[in-house]
């Protein structure tokens, strides 16, 4: 008898632990509800107040349900937290992703206010590298009533991340963008982790326009930033900022790889460096290491640029990065 008691009380206890695991597996799962609720509510509370590249504070009332891209990684960012319905009007430079394509154009490098007020956004994403040319006509847009916010032009990695964070949080998706920006960061420290493997450093020149005005990114620029990472050296690195080169000293500085982005505008061009007088004995032209890679993807400062990193690796080091 006492035998049967004790494994009924043991049977009660195991039973009263399994109810009682469960009742804390519901409430875990409670908890974690009102978590994913609070942080939605706390991502769509508007208004809010955004810090621009302007130093300018922008109040956006609601979510933005209509939103006007001025330039192609502006509308890059947007496409990547899910906001591509929210995109009305977009430039006539953006060509990524290719729903952009259905979207109304409204201008270049001149934007036409009347066609952007009359799509009736609840927010301009303007940019900071063309936003004292427009000066005038962005005031126009606020006088309208429309937000307005300037992203900062990107230098490098850092930059980019603060300019997808902007986005996120002026449309709301504060979750996603740090989501992004988290997948971005881990993508480049694989990149990273890989490129330090590298013991042959290799000489690269990157054109990013073609002969006979070859300009090539010097210090300060942010290829030459993504080059470093990839533990490639930048022949051109003394030089600062976009800058012209000497060809002659190019020639003698003996790349092992030429690199260009001009191949949307030029035909052929990797024909026309392996052709180019006076470049024979260089490595690179050589062993037929000109490669021509994807201008949007290495120079447009949105969520693609990690790609662009890639891009850069694997024409450099392919053995390395396959």
């Amino acid at each position: 008898m006492k035998k049967l008691y004790s494994l009924l009380f043991i049977l009660l206890l195991i039973v009263g632990a399994l109810a009682g695991c469960a009742e804390k597996k519901e409430q875990v799962k409670e908890e974690n509800k009102t978590n994913v609720e609070t942080k939605k509510t706390e991502q769509v509370t508007f208004p809010v107040t955004v810090k621009d590249a302007l130093n300018d504070d922008v109040v956006i009332d609601k979510k933005p349900e209509r939103i006007v891209s001025l330039i192609p990684s502006n509308t890059e960012i947007a496409y990547a937290l899910d906001l591509g319905k929210e995109v009305v009007g977009v430039s006539d430079f953006d060509n990524y992703p290719e729903d952009v394509t259905k979207k109304e154009k409204i201008g270049g490098m001149e934007i036409n206010l009347e066609k952007i007020i009359a799509l009736k956004p609840n927010l301009v994403l303007a940019h900071a590298s063309s936003a004292h040319n427009s000066e005038a006509g962005l005031k126009q847009l606020q006088d309208a009533g429309i937000a307005v916010l300037t992203v900062n032009d990107a230098q490098n990695f850092d930059q980019v991340y603060d300019s997808i964070l902007m986005v996120g949080k002026a449309a709301g998706e504060t979750t996603k963008a740090e989501e992004l920006v988290s997948e971005m960061k881990e993508k480049l420290a694989g990149i990273k982790e890989k490129a330090a493997t590298i013991k042959d450093k290799k000489k690269v020149l990157v054109e990013v326009s073609p002969a006979p005005e070859i300009y090539s990114p010097g210090n300060n620029t942010f290829m030459n930033e993504m080059l470093t990472i990839i533990n490639a050296e930048n022949i051109t690195s003394d030089l600062n900022g976009w800058a012209k080169i000497d060809q002659e000293a190019m020639i003698k500085r003996n790349p092992d790889v030429i690199l260009t982005t001009y191949g949307y505008y030029v035909k052929n061009p990797v024909d026309q460096v392996l052709s180019r007088k006076g470049w024979e004995n260089v490595n690179a032209v050589k062993n037929k290491q000109v490669i021509d890679v994807d201008s949007d993807r290495v120079t447009r400062s949105g969520p693609r640029i990690i790609e662009g990193v890639e891009d850069l690796a694997k024409a450099i080091y392919p053995e390395v990065f396959k």
